[in-house]
């Protein structure tokens, strides 16, 4: 049987991505929206020698949603699992404690099939190793500012907090994050975020952005006002629905991934290098307070940043090799 290039690309992220060894099962959470790709992910897990099953859920309604409690204890009863999902499923109570229990989980919000198959096909270990070595700088940090063209201008403290290097590779006991993936996040400290950011990439559940864009004022760590037309009242809807916690400044992220391309999807978009991207709600992920269910990311194109007053990006130009 020959092997489509959705074949290969699922392959990747059972063997390469996630280690998974012949003797470990896997759990695949899809949805209507993303069956194709979860069912590839099924069949060649099967394919493969391992213990499956495919569970296929109703679409959530927002990034951050719970699962139904059922699937959320599927998740702990398996070594390996893999959510791709139209609405994210990484900053979730069901994600965190699965993880928690040592098991292994992917998640691919948004995935497309073109997405899957020119992301799996990274230099992963290129991609964690640029990860990690910016993990490291990030982690003896204290504070950060970035500055963009289209206004960005945001100050915020990041010392004591743990920088996470989305490198790709889950291996370990409890490890997860997206796939495809390459960023190096962390969660500001709550309540030091100053200025203004500009999202002119994409914003997560509205795609790029190309008619107008989201420029978001900061006071104390809150998105105070936001501003850009008919997207913007449709995000202050949103952030209104869930509360004060879904305007908190929840991360800051800087994309690795040198295979990645501006597509719309935030899964892709956030991993672009030369890219940052800063989120809104909840960062209890990354070892913040706030637990609310929402997490949307905006994406900022060509940005400078600066760590202490040194430079780490120049006009988009990652200054770590």
């Amino acid at each position: 049987m020959k092997l489509t290039k959705l074949d290969t690309a699922s392959k990747i992220a059972i063997q390469t991505c996630m280690g998974a060894k012949k003797n470990e099962s896997i759990l695949v959470i899809t949805d209507e929206q993303k069956r194709e790709i979860g069912l590839s992910l099924f069949e060649n897990a099967k394919r493969l020698g391992h213990k499956s099953l495919y569970v296929e859920m109703k679409s959530g309604k927002i990034n951050g949603e719970e699962p139904p409690e059922a699937v959320a204890e599927l998740m702990k009863k398996f070594d390996v699992v893999f959510c791709p999902t139209a609405k994210s499923l990484t900053h979730t109570d069901a994600r965190r404690s699965a993880s928690k229990l040592g098991v292994r989980i992917a998640t691919f919000p948004g995935i497309t099939k073109e997405i899957m198959i020119r992301g799996m096909n990274a230099d992963y270990k290129k991609i964690s190793k640029r990860s990690i070595k910016l993990a490291k700088i990030l982690e003896k940090g204290n504070r950060i500012r970035v500055t963009a063209p289209a206004g960005t201008d945001i100050s915020f403290d990041i010392k004591g907090m743990k920088p996470i290097a989305s490198k790709g590779l889950f291996h370990k006991k409890g490890e997860s994050g997206n796939l495809p993936t390459g960023e190096t996040f962390l969660a500001p400290v709550e309540g030091t975020a100053n200025g203004v950011f500009v999202v002119d990439g994409s914003m997560a559940g509205f795609g790029l952005l190309k008619n107008a864009n989201l420029k978001i004022e900061v006071k104390d760590g809150f998105a105070t006002k936001i501003s850009g037309g008919p997207i913007a009242k449709k995000l202050v809807a949103m952030l209104d629905k869930v509360g004060k916690g879904a305007r908190n400044i929840a991360e800051f992220g800087i994309g690795t991934n040198d295979s990645a391309k501006l597509s719309g999807i935030l899964l892709e978009d956030e991993k672009v290098m030369g890219t940052i991207h800063l989120a809104l709600g909840n960062n209890i992920t990354m070892g913040g307070t706030f637990n609310v269910p929402i997490h949307l990311d905006g994406l900022v194109k060509k940005p400078t940043v600066w760590m202490d007053g040194k430079p780490l990006m120049k006009d988009g130009n990652l200054l770590v090799a």
